[in-house]
C-alpha cells in the first residue's frame, strides 16, 4: 500500500463514516447473522454460517483498509485556482481521436467513481492532466496505445 493517500476533505469525511458505518453497524449485523446460522445446529454443512464468516472477513478486510487510507490521509486543500489541472479539478477535454467532449473530476485514489467520471490523480488521465492549462493538450498513455485530449475548461 502507498504511504499517504491524497483526499480532498469530503473525500476525507466519507471515508471516515463509512468506517464509522463497518466498524458499527455492518460488524454488529453479521455478529447477529452468525449468532443466528450457529443456533441452526451443526455448523459443518451450514451454508448460511459460512457465507456470514466469509462476510465477516471481508469487512474485517475493508475496515483495516479504510483505517490505513484514514491514518495516512493528506488532505489537499480546496482552491479556486483554475489556472491549471489539481486534484479537485473538474476538466473538461476533447478526445482529439474521437472528437468527443468528457468532463472528468480529480480526486484522490480513495474517491474515484468512475460511473460518474470522478478520477484518480493516479490513474492515466488524471496524471496526465495535472498541472496543465486551458488550450493545452495532453497524451494519455494507455494499455491499447497512446490519444490526445485537449483541456477545453477547468473548473
Amino acid at each position: 500500500m502507498a504511504d499517504k493517500f491524497e483526499m480532498t476533505q469530503e473525500g476525507y469525511e466519507a471515508a471516515k463514516a463509512q468506517l464509522e458505518y463497518l466498524q458499527t453497524v455492518k460488524r454488529k449485523e453479521i455478529v447477529e447473522r452468525i449468532a443466528e446460522a450457529r443456533s441452526h445446529g451443526d455448523l459443518s454443512e451450514n451454508a448460511e454460517y459460512d457465507a456470514a464468516r466469509n462476510e465477516q472477513a471481508a469487512n474485517e478486510g475493508e475496515i483495516a483498509e479504510l483505517e490505513y487510507k484514514v491514518k495516512n490521509a493528506v488532505i489537499i486543500e480546496k482552491t479556486e485556482d483554475n489556472s491549471a489541472v489539481h486534484i479537485g479539478s473538474k476538466v473538461t477535454v476533447k478526445d482529439l481521436d474521437l472528437d468527443e467532449e468528457a468532463v472528468y473530476t480529480i480526486k484522490g485514489t480513495t474517491e474515484v467513481d468512475p460511473m460518474n467520471n470522478v478520477i484518480s490523480n493516479e490513474s492515466p488521465v488524471g496524471a496526465a492532466l495535472l498541472g496543465h492549462k486551458k488550450g493545452e493538450t495532453v497524451t494519455i498513455k494507455a494499455p491499447n496505445g497512446d490519444y490526445q485530449l485537449k483541456i477545453l475548461k477547468i473548473n
